[in-house]
This record gives C-alpha cells, sequence and structure tokens, in this order.
C-alpha cells in the first residue's frame, strides 16, 4: 500500500496538471487577451469622471470633452512631417521628441503623442487622419470648472506618470488621475471604470472586426457624483475677503465635524489647470516660491496659535483643580516670573478672575493658571506630559484624519521635547512659560485651530472633520461619524464659554459684533519670527481669531489666520465676523466692515518683507565683523510697518 502511495500522487497530480494546461490553452482564451499579441488590438472607452457638487446641491465640477493624439511608433510609417506638425501647430523637435518619448515607452503599446485638443483642433486632424498610419484620436473627458473659486479643495487632473503605471494595473500611459484636494482622495470613485474593446487584425495590420464577436468587451462606467460638504457661497465669500491677503481660512460645523469652507489665500482659477496650458501654468504657479498658491495655508501652515490657545491653559487648569471660576490674580500690565523676567500685557490690569481674564486676553492670569498646573506635580516633566495629553486630546499635536490628501501635525510640546531642547536639564515651569499664551512651542494648523472651537462649541467633544458629505450608493467612513471625547470635563466649559461671549460684548472684539447673533470668540496676535541669513529676525505679528456661532446650538466653528495682520481684531476678526453673518443669514449687515476688509491689501506689507533683504545684509555684514572677533550676535528686530489698517 505504501509503495503505491507515491506513483499515485504523482499521476494525479500529472493528470490535473495536463487538465489546467489544456482548459487554459483550448478552452480558456483570456489569457491571449492579456499577453501582448500582435492580432489582437485594445481599444478604451474612458468614462466621465464623477460630477461634484457642494452640500446645498450646486454643481461645482462637471466635464468637458477633450481628445489626445495617440501613437503606436512600430506602426508610424512614412508621412508627410511638415504637414503634421503644421496641422497640430507643433514645430518638428517637438515632434521629434514625441516619437522617441513614445518609443521609449514602448515600441509595440499605445502612448499620448499629443495631449488634450479641443473640438476645433480635433476637427482639423480627424478630416486627414487616414493619412497618418500609427496614429489615432483617444477622446477623454477633462473637467469643466463652473466656478473659479475652491482650486485647493478640487485638486486637479493630470496625466499618470510611468512608475504609477509600473505599479498599478489600471493606468494607461496617457490616462489621468487626480491630485490633490478631492481629485486625488476619492480618485477610485471619480474615475469610474474604463471599457475595453478587443479588435481583430489580419497579417497585414489592418483591423477586421471585433474579437470573438465582443465577448470580452466591456463598457465604460461613468465616476461617481459626489456632494462635498462645502458652502459654495462662504467659500467663495472667504475668498474674495482674503484677496490681497496670505493665510487660511476654515469653517466647521461643530455638530457634525463638516468642513464649511476651506480657504487658503492666495489662490488661483482651478480652471487654468485644464488643457494644453496646465503644463506652462502650473509650473508658474510651483516656481512662485513667495506667495505659494499651490500651497493649502489652511491645511499645512503651522503658526503659534496666540491668544486663542489661553482657551486650552485655562480649560486645563480647571480640569487639574489649580484654578476655578472665581480664582483672582492681580496683573500689572503684566507678568513678572524668573529674576526679573516679564511677559507684557495689553489688559487693564488690576484683579482679574477667569471671566474677565478670557474676554480681556490677560497674559498674566493664564501664565499664572498654566504654572499652576505643571507646579501641581513634583516633577515638570510628568506636569508637561499631562499638560500635553488634556491638549492633544482636541485633536492637537497629530494628523486629524480628515479625508484630504495632505496636512501637517503641528505641534504639542511633551517631556521628550524638552529634554531634546535641555539635554542637561533644569527646564522648568518658568522656562515653558510662553506655551500658556500660544507661543513658546506650540504650532498649530488653521484647520486644528477650527476644530478646537469646535469642540469647545460642543463642550468637550469633537467629530472628525471631513469634506465628503454624500455619495450615492455609498456610506461615508465611520470615523466620520466616531465621536471623540476630550479629557476636560463638561462641567469646565460653561464659564470658559462665557468669557469667549463677552469677547464679543465687553472685550477686545466688541467692534465687531453683528445684531441678532450672539458670537463667542478670541482675538489672537501671535509674534513671528524667521531665520534670514541664520539670523532669527521679528517679523510682523500674524493676525488671529477663532469663534463660533449662535451661543447655543452653535451652527458655525472658524479659524482666520492672516499673516502679518496684525492685532487679530484688525483684519482675522472683521473676517470672522462676515463669514458668520454670510452662513448663518445668506447676506450681510456690517457692511463697515466689508468693505473695509475688501479694500484692505497687505501687499505693500509683504513687499516689505521680501524686501527684508536689504536691511540683513546690512546687519549679516556687522555680524561677520563681529563673529571674526568672536563677539556673540543677538537677534536681529527689523521693524516692520504696525501701523493698523
Amino acid at each position: 500500500m505504501r509503495k503505491a502511495l507515491l506513483p499515485s500522487l504523482i499521476i494525479l497530480a500529472t493528470t490535473l496538471l495536463v487538465m489546467r494546461i489544456f482548459y487554459l490553452q483550448v478552452v480558456d482564451d483570456t489569457l491571449k487577451l492579456k499577453s501582448e499579441n500582435n492580432a489582437i488590438k485594445k481599444k478604451f472607452e474612458y468614462p466621465e469622471r464623477g460630477y461634484i457638487y457642494d452640500r446645498k446641491g450646486k454643481l461645482l465640477v462637471a466635464n468637458q470633452a477633450s481628445y489626445d493624439i495617440m501613437v503606436i511608433p512600430r506602426e508610424v510609417k512614412k508621412i508627410d512631417t511638415l504637414e503634421f506638425c503644421q496641422l497640430l501647430n507643433i514645430t518638428k523637435e517637438s515632434f521629434i521628441k514625441n516619437i522617441k518619448k513614445a518609443k521609449i515607452y514602448s515600441p509595440r503599446l499605445p502612448s499620448v503623442f499629443l495631449s488634450q485638443l479641443n473640438k476645433s483642433e480635433f476637427a482639423a486632424f480627424q478630416e486627414k487622419i487616414r493619412k497618418y498610419e500609427g496614429f489615432y484620436v483617444q477622446k477623454r473627458s477633462l473637467r469643466d470648472y463652473e466656478v473659479t473659486f475652491g482650486a485647493n479643495i478640487f485638486g486637479f487632473i493630470t496625466q499618470v506618470n510611468e512608475k504609477l503605471v509600473t505599479k498599478n494595473p489600471y493606468y494607461n500611459s496617457g490616462d489621468l488621475i487626480g491630485r490633490q484636494g478631492v481629485e486625488e482622495s476619492y480618485e477610485d470613485l471619480l474615475r469610474g471604470i474604463k471599457g475595453v474593446k478587443y479588435i481583430q487584425k489580419d497579417k497585414y495590420n489592418r483591423e477586421i472586426g471585433s474579437y470573438k464577436d465582443g465577448k470580452y468587451d466591456t463598457i465604460a462606467v461613468q465616476g461617481e457624483d459626489i456632494n462635498l460638504t462645502i458652502d459654495a457661497e462662504i467659500q467663495k465669500y472667504g475668498e474674495e475677503l482674503m484677496i490681497n491677503k496670505r493665510g487660511g481660512i476654515v469653517a466647521i460645523e461643530p455638530r457634525t465635524g463638516e468642513i464649511l469652507a476651506l480657504v487658503t489665500a492666495p489662490s488661483y482659477d482651478p480652471g487654468i489647470l485644464v488643457g494644453r496650458q496646465r503644463s506652462k501654468n502650473y509650473t508658474e504657479l510651483y516656481r512662485d516660491s513667495i506667495a505659494k498658491p499651490l500651497y493649502d495655508r489652511g491645511l499645512l501652515a503651522e503658526y503659534p496659535p496666540g491668544s486663542p490657545f489661553k482657551i486650552l491653559t485655562g480649560l486645563v487648569a480647571l480640569q487639574e483643580g489649580v484654578i476655578d471660576a472665581n480664582s483672582t490674580v492681580f496683573c500689572n500690565r503684566g507678568f513678572s516670573y524668573a529674576r526679573g523676567r516679564f511677559m507684557g500685557c495689553h489688559c487693564h490690569g488690576g484683579a482679574l478672575q477667569l471671566h474677565r481674564g478670557i474676554f480681556e486676553s490677560c497674559n498674566s492670569y493664564f501664565a499664572t493658571a498654566y504654572m499652576k498646573t505643571i507646579n501641581k506635580y513634583a516633577k515638570p516633566a510628568q506636569a508637561v506630559d499631562i499638560w500635553s495629553n488634556h491638549v492633544k486630546s482636541f485633536g492637537l499635536g497629530q494628523f486629524m484624519g480628515y479625508d484630504l490628501p495632505t496636512g501637517k501635525r503641528g505641534k504639542v510640546p511633551d517631556s521628550k521635547t524638552y529634554k531634546r531642547i535641555y539635554p542637561n536639564g533644569g527646564w522648568r515651569s518658568t522656562t515653558i512659560v510662553s506655551n500658556s499664551i500660544g507661543q513658546g512651542e506650540v504650532l498649530m494648523t488653521p484647520i486644528q485651530l477650527a476644530n478646537m472651537m469646535a469642540t469647545v462649541a460642543n463642550e468637550g467633544y469633537y467629530y472628525t472633520p471631513h469634506i465628503i458629505k454624500k455619495i450615492e450608493g455609498h456610506k461615508i467612513d465611520e470615523k466620520f461619524t466616531t465621536k471623540h471625547v476630550t479629557t476636560i470635563d463638561k462641567k469646565f466649559f460653561a464659564p470658559i464659554i462665557s468669557g469667549l461671549f463677552d469677547v464679543y460684548n465687553l472685550g477686545t472684539a466688541r467692534s465687531l459684533r453683528v445684531e441678532g447673533i450672539d458670537i463667542c470668540g478670541k482675538t489672537g496676535t501671535a509674534e513671528n519670527f524667521a531665520k534670514i541669513g541664520g539670523i532669527r529676525v521679528k517679523m510682523e505679528d500674524h493676525s488671529i481669531f477663532v469663534a463660533f456661532a449662535p451661543k447655543d446650538n452653535p451652527k458655525i466653528a472658524i479659524a482666520v489666520m492672516v499673516e502679518n495682520g496684525g492685532y487679530g481684531a484688525t483684519i482675522a476678526g472683521p473676517i470672522a465676523s462676515l463669514m458668520i453673518e454670510k452662513y448663518l443669514r445668506q447676506k450681510i449687515t456690517r457692511l463697515d466692515l466689508e468693505k473695509r476688509i475688501l479694500t484692505t491689501s497687505l501687499q505693500g506689507r509683504y513687499a516689505k518683507l521680501g524686501g527684508l533683504s536689504e536691511a540683513v545684509k546690512l546687519q549679516l555684514r556687522i555680524s561677520d565683523s563681529l563673529l571674526k572677533k568672536k563677539t556673540i550676535i543677538p537677534t536681529v528686530k527689523v521693524k516692520i510697518d504696525s501701523t493698523k489698517v
């Protein structure tokens, strides 16, 4: 029995193998379709990409017909090159270059020779295409933007690169793919499914009909339409308010985490990245290293949050029990600490409790609260980790998990941070007290600031911010409907919200009130430094404002950051008030604020910052001279115009 077992297994395995080979070679001929069979030609039918709508159903992005000239290099015969080039308005050098590129990709497979012809160019070429063997036209669809705003939200479509073609079998040379924004995030749904037709050719390379009577042909399936959470009207309005300014605006619906507006400035018309000029226009945008129109400041720019961070300083101090709503701090226009060091303050001074500390934005109050939090524990390393964990529970210091392909973590320091900065130890609460007022080592992106305010509006919880509202036939990712609860008890939010409400009634934003809307907000003016020529230079402060409204049952939370804008109530604050009213009422009553912001330009200020090099060159010459004498160089402070706009 044992002697027969091995021969039996061999016979069985051989029989199965022969049967499989017979099936593949005789019965199943699909492998022929997967091989580069010269007798079978694939023709692809490209579907329309899915349409993009806003939260109210307004069409934002549609499609338009486009035509690519494809080439199969080995099939190109003698043609009138001069006539061909004149017909397509290209040079002979371009013709040779494109043919060489196609040959490198594959002599036998089609690739794009010239992309994105419009209808008139296509019609002219189609009349004479029979004269140019080896060339054919591939119809595709390009984006047709119905609006001139939202470029950073949509992203754009471009041709796939060779690396992706090798990596992902779905794509072929010349195919289009979404890059940046929702075009990239939802590429698999928006692109649809290509249709394929298999064409039989004879020995003379002539098409003779469908392979197997179209048995293996498939039809194209249009991409899925999607609805974004964006409100088109306030997105457009936000971009208008930010003309001639740099920065970002992010607005969120607190009860859902839906992103209502995602503004970056400066931006560009998304339509310029469509058609044959796309590459040229993209290069110009990319090379603008000063204004950076391709840089989404709402998601990527990390700023010191300034005074809005005092909200978290107060909440953590309340949670840790080191202060209560009645705790009193005396402010003498500043806070003295650590051997005569002094932190200035713009509040009116005197004895302050938490409520007044918030609406007057008292540095002394929150520096005291922060130091009490850190000093509560025997070791500052333990204390700062506890403080850090509280702050991170608001979604800060980490990638937030939203459905856009780009972002930054921001920064919330912990004990590891200070061990790196002070490897020999010796740091304590006085060393890191700048964190209390949103300076120090704290950095946040505008979307993190907006999410922080949404969390405060919800009294201690938030939903991951997201930009997708609806995809027909699909469920939204459950991570966007999962509640995240902070480490701060709900009861501690009430006194903070009360103080934020009076920022508009008694405090730093009282001139920004909108009649009939109860807004809770916080101004911020963040110090801004840059390294130029290796020297740390004091730049114009950033203008920051965060808010939510209405006070009861909030419907919008917002963060506005205007680079080098000065005081928070000067530029960022009015923008926040206008955006809130526009969203809640669909109209504007504060026409005075609107006119001031629409006519305010910071380009002169940015030009001064760009022209800072001459001042720095002078400082560098002085520095070089002093360095040779081994003299310590202090921080260079170049005064920029700080006049209120």
